[in-house]
């Protein structure tokens, strides 16, 4: 029988709270894409030990979120219009499959979750909340988790994330900001609600594209 220390618990949760530090600076670009990332000064930023920063920084490479320099440090993924135009080809497609799946087993549970998450989104969205990244990314795999396939909502999951960092870049233009995207999500919702499997992954794939067809003419090759 495998005995936690109290010395084993810290270092997990100070592990945990510089991963989950490091992920947000790194997905709202205030780590920008390609920045070495020095574990002196992370560890000074963070008020915490080298220890926890450098496994945090190990996990984020399993996220993608990171990548090792030749073994000898760490830095921010960049970016990149290859990058994202795959990140955006590899959504659709997932999320496609997900979400039929999730209206083919659609109950009465599932919808009443589906109307929660959207309501909540609604609210954060309203009060310029700082939870309405958590709360939108919720609404988004409420969507797919009922897919009841957790190898592919895992991987939307992770897919989700890796856009973020894109959909910042966008959502300072002029051109982004006229789309009314409170109607998309609600398009969205209605149709799955509906079990319109056809006419909800439509109303999604448009979602994304929207956005895609926009970062795209943004970024360079």
């Amino acid at each position: 029988m495998n005995v936690v220390t109290d010395t084993e618990s810290k270092e997990t949760s100070a592990t945990h709270g510089a991963y989950l530090k490091l992920r947000d600076l790194i997905l709202t670009g205030e780590l920008p894409p390609g920045e070495k990332l020095k574990i002196e000064q992370l560890r000074k930023l963070l008020q915490t030990g080298a220890s926890p920063v450098r496994e945090a920084l190990s996990l984020l490479t399993s996220d993608m979120l990171v990548e090792r320099i030749d073994q000898r440090g760490f830095r921010a993924a960049p970016v990149g219009k290859a990058n994202f135009e795959e990140i955006l080809m590899l959504r659709c497609t997932l999320e496609e499959a997900a979400l039929r799946a999730s209206i083919q087993n659609a109950d009465a549970a599932w919808e009443d979750q589906l109307v929660l998450r959207h309501h909540h989104m609604k609210r954060a969205n309203a009060r310029k909340s700082t939870d309405f990244e958590d709360a939108h990314k919720a609404f988004h795999m409420a969507l797919l988790d009922n897919a009841r396939l957790p190898m592919l909502t895992r991987y939307c999951s992770q897919l989700y994330d890796l856009n973020i960092r894109y959909r910042y870049l966008a959502a300072g233009g002029p051109s982004y900001q006229k789309r009314d995207i409170a109607a998309e999500h609600q398009s969205i919702l209605d149709a799955a609600l509906d079990r319109d499997a056809d006419a909800a992954t439509a109303h999604l794939i448009e979602h994304y594209q929207r956005t895609g067809e926009y970062l795209s003419s943004l970024m360079k090759a």
